[in-house]
């Protein structure tokens, strides 16, 4: 038995050598996330039985359980399980602002987005989804390939590059996750999430900062570069902007969220200073919830 489980890990120690650092990365992340959701059933239009719940208003005459109510005195819900495999686009933000990092300690936002979203796809494949990234116009598919046609997609810049998706017409009910920044203008940002959303598309927004964008842990005399050709800028005594640069950014932070879920949409903030496994998890789960009816 020790044997074969040696056996077993030199193999994957193997298999893993052929794959680049932040695929194998990515998988790791992955398998830590699924050990905490394994198990986890989706309601929807399935035909197999899962549970009952209380009627609530909105619901649909046609699911009350009749014989389950007249036992009991509220009315309940028949629910199943979702069986129907799902379509989910993907997109990481592309633009030179996320190739930011604080410290050489933390990661790129670039990195870790394209972590996030590969562990993601790891896990949606596992479930049976279908995967595509947006803008590359292949159509979604599943299976263990569709890691690595997405690596490859990202690495040979066919990954969109700009700080938000162009709009392609996708299938009304699919879903489609934004990975990046979002430090666009809130005016942009609305019209890229809306131009989906008002298309029947269901969506999640997962918005990545570095920790000094949101602390702004400076002082002394500091000079700005701004890394999409806006220019640089020296400041003197910069602790004394601090406050108004902190409630600028918290505000900018709170629009992407209010634009996300005046949308329908969910919406997760994530710092690279954090663990992955945090972000993913509220991720896969929130993308759960959006099978449901």
């Amino acid at each position: 038995m020790a044997e074969r489980v040696k056996r077993s890990h030199h193999n994957a120690e193997a298999l893993a050598a052929g794959l680049p650092p932040l695929m194998v990365a990515a998988e790791r992340v992955a398998t830590t996330v699924s050990q905490g959701v394994h198990g986890r059933r989706r309601v929807g239009q399935g035909e197999t039985f899962w549970q009952f719940r209380r009627y609530q208003s909105g619901d649909s005459v046609q699911r009350i359980d009749w014989r389950q109510s007249a036992k009991n005195d509220p009315i309940f819900i028949r629910e199943t399980e979702w069986e129907a495999a799902q379509s989910v686009w993907l997109w990481r933000d592309g633009s030179p602002s996320m190739s930011f990092s604080s410290d050489d300690t933390i990661t790129t936002k670039q990195e870790r987005a394209e972590l996030l979203l590969m562990a993601l796809a790891s896990l949606l494949v596992r479930g049976g989804e279908h995967v595509a990234l947006l803008g590359t116009g292949a159509p979604p598919s599943s299976g263990r390939h569709v890691l690595s046609r997405l690596w490859n997609e990202i690495e040979g810049g066919y990954a969109a590059s700009g700080g938000l998706p162009p709009f392609v017409m996708l299938p009304r009910h699919g879903r489609l996750v934004m990975i990046g920044d979002f430090l666009s203008p809130l005016d942009q940002v609305r019209l890229a999430v809306n131009a989906y959303a008002h298309h029947g598309i269901r969506g999640h927004v997962l918005q990545i900062v570095d920790p000094a964008e949101e602390t702004f842990p400076y002082d002394g005399r500091i000079q700005f570069e701004g890394p999409e050709e806006e220019g640089s800028a020296v400041i003197g005594n910069v602790e004394s902007i601090a406050g108004t640069y902190q409630g600028v950014f918290k505000t900018h932070l709170e629009g992407v969220q209010s634009i996300a879920r005046s949308a329908g949409w969910g919406y997760t903030r994530h710092r690279t200073d954090q663990t992955p496994e945090v972000a993913l998890m509220s991720l896969y789960v929130a993308l759960s919830d959006l099978g449901r009816t």
